[in-house]
């Protein structure tokens, strides 16, 4: 029998983030090969990048703690799984699929915690 063992994140390391206007956050999105999806949960779309892994950050990962180099953010109040970015520079609109989090424990609490960084917009 095989033996599956749930091992939650128990701890997210948050090195930066960043509140950016949605047009930057959808363009941060576009790359030569297509567009990466956005995440939205409980009122804020949001895109966050993971460390390169190493002999510490995989040691980490195996000890529960997780490490985004960044998370960037805006606040959205309604979630829809389209964002279109029309952009004169392609001459063309560009869609970029938003994921709906808002079940994942891991990221309500991340924007709960996002509810309380300073704003720098």
């Amino acid at each position: 029998m095989v033996k599956i063992t749930y091992s939650p994140i128990e701890e997210l390391i948050i090195h930066d983030v960043i509140e950016v206007e949605k047009e930057d956050l959808l363009r941060e999105r576009v790359t030569p090969a297509g567009t990466m999806p956005l995440y939205w949960c409980d009122g804020y779309l949001f895109s966050f990048s993971s460390l390169p892994f190493s002999e510490e950050v995989i040691k980490d990962y195996i000890q529960g703690k997780v490490h985004w180099l960044e998370v960037h953010f805006t606040k959205m109040k309604e979630y829809t799984s389209v964002l279109a970015l029309n952009e004169d520079e392609y001459k063309a609109t560009m869609n970029v699929r938003v994921i709906d989090t808002s079940k994942s424990d891991l990221h309500k609490k991340v924007v709960k915690w996002l509810g309380t960084v300073p704003r720098k917009l």
